[in-house]
């Protein structure tokens, strides 16, 4: 049947091949193994099963290859449960609107271009202009999570790339004891295409199983932790993933279409990205959240496969090199950046306070662009054109540090308010930092309050503008 496992019997021993083509006279195979050792001749029997993968808590803090085997020289998994690779994704009924906020920890994103559980939101930009970064930031912000109701199960799933910048995501995840709560599922650029194509599918199907969680409340991790019903997957990229497709359909003899691609690319991404949803209560109100990165050339997002992704997806963050190289990271380009999700999945006090940033941001970089011309400008513009670099400032972090929700909305709050007009733009990194830890100090209560409600109600924004001025007039002094 079509997407049934065979075995080739190989004097090395079985390899397994999965069924891809079936015609009246020939059967064309794809081969998950070492492809080298079958040869004319040898037996090939069909086994009545559909591809399945290890799942389960198992895994977590585990590499994988996509067939769910171990290759990061740990012990033998923990784990009994299987499930089948390609499903059919759950249907609208099952389903309910995104509503809870995934925090990626990253200011620019989190008040712009929000992102739900649930959702799927494309990272798009050329080679280099830190794609993974924002990916590898979002996991290691969910650390503030684990071991609560809100905990995430995080599958990273490397397509493509080389073995040494693997090893390096891995790393740096264990550095920041990310680890415990993600997998990694890797099929290396000298992996075959076979295993490149269906690396993405096993990354969803490990996260699937975590969602379904809801539905079994009494379930807990080894260590007496409630299961987490949240999962987040990263396909890192998915430009690769339709390549090694189009070599697969390619020597299969399908027909060529648009760029050489087969007919139905679409559906190839379209099928995994369908299955991330924010299930309904009736089914545990668990949440499968995607993030597919999508690669390039020179910015061009009209080509084939960019445009068939942001169909697909609920928005797109698109990472700029100009930003990046001027210093500008995250490099995320607010024109064209959007959520579909928008303020759905966003805390309420980020909701109130970052509504006017977007066009703020927009109007600063227009204003910028003519003030280049050497006019002189006004008082008022003068001003605006300040804040808005203050501002940008503001939204610059470094990598591998993601910031409390509550400490962006404190920061994004006295950027658009105006207290760091004053502040010289160079001065605003360290500006901010130490009016953070003034908010751990004297103005713990203001931020234990806005951390208990995440709303920003008219009393508190006052106690919130309050501890900002006693704060700047204690600088003074």
């Amino acid at each position: 049947m079509a997407g049934e496992l065979v075995e080739f019997q190989t004097d090395e021993g079985a390899v397994m091949g999965q069924v891809m083509n079936l015609e009246e006279d020939t059967v064309g195979c794809v081969v998950y193994g070492n492809y080298l050792t079958v040869k004319e001749g040898d037996i090939v029997k069909s086994t009545g099963r559909l591809l399945e993968v290890p799942v389960g808590e198992g895994l977590l803090g585990r590499v994988v290859n996509p067939l769910g085997e171990p290759i990061d020289d740990g012990p033998a998994l923990e784990t009994t449960e299987a499930s089948k690779v390609d499903i059919i994704a759950p249907g609208i009924a099952e389903r309910q609107p995104v509503h809870e906020p995934l925090q990626t920890g990253i200011k620019a994103i989190d008040a712009m271009i929000p992102i739900g559980r649930g959702q799927r939101e494309l990272i798009i930009g050329d080679r280099k202009t830190g794609k993974t970064a924002v990916a590898v930031d979002a996991i290691i912000n969910q650390k503030q999570y684990w071991g609560t109701k809100d905990a995430m199960v995080c599958v990273y799933v490397a397509i493509g790339q080389k073995e040494s910048t693997v090893a390096g995501v891995v790393e740096m995840l264990k550095k920041h004891g990310a680890m415990e709560y993600t997998i990694v599922v890797t099929a290396g650029s000298s992996d075959p295409a076979p295993m490149q194509y269906i690396a993405p599918y096993t990354g969803c199907t490990m996260g699937e199983y975590f969602m379904w969680q809801g539905k079994n409340p009494d379930a807990t991790l080894r260590d007496g932790k409630p299961m987490p019903k949240h999962a987040l997957c990263i396909y890192d990229d998915l430009s690769k993933q339709a390549v090694a497709y189009r070599q697969l359909s390619l020597l299969l003899r399908r027909p060529p279409g648009r760029e050489a691609y087969p007919g139905d690319v679409f559906y190839l991404h379209s099928r995994l990205l369908e299955r991330s949803t924010k299930l309904n209560d009736a089914n545990g109100g668990g949440s499968l959240t995607a993030l597919p990165i999508i690669e390039t050339q020179e910015g061009d997002v009209s080509a084939y496969i960019p445009t068939n992704v942001i169909s697909i997806t609920d928005g797109q963050i698109y990472l700029e090199p100009e930003l990046f190289f001027s210093g500008v990271r995250p490099a995320v380009n607010v024109g064209i950046s959007v959520s579909r999700v928008g303020g759905a999945a966003q805390v309420k006090a980020m909701k109130k306070i970052a509504g006017s940033l977007r066009l703020d941001l927009a109007a600063f970089r227009e204003l910028e662009a003519f003030s280049q011309l050497g006019t002189e400008l006004d008082a008022a513009t003068q001003k605006q054109l300040d804040r808005g670099a203050s501002m940008v400032e503001l939204l610059k972090q470094p990598q591998y540090v993601p910031a409390h929700v509550v400490d962006q909305v404190i920061s994004i709050y006295a950027g658009t308010k105006g207290f760091f007009d004053d502040v010289a733009k160079k001065d605003v990194p360290a500006f901010e930092k130490a009016m953070l830890e003034y908010f751990q100090t004297s103005g713990k209560p203001v931020w234990d309050e806005i951390e208990s409600t995440h709303a920003l109600s008219d009393e508190l924004e006052k106690k919130l503008a309050d501890a900002l001025r006693a704060y700047k007039s204690g600088l003074k002094n």
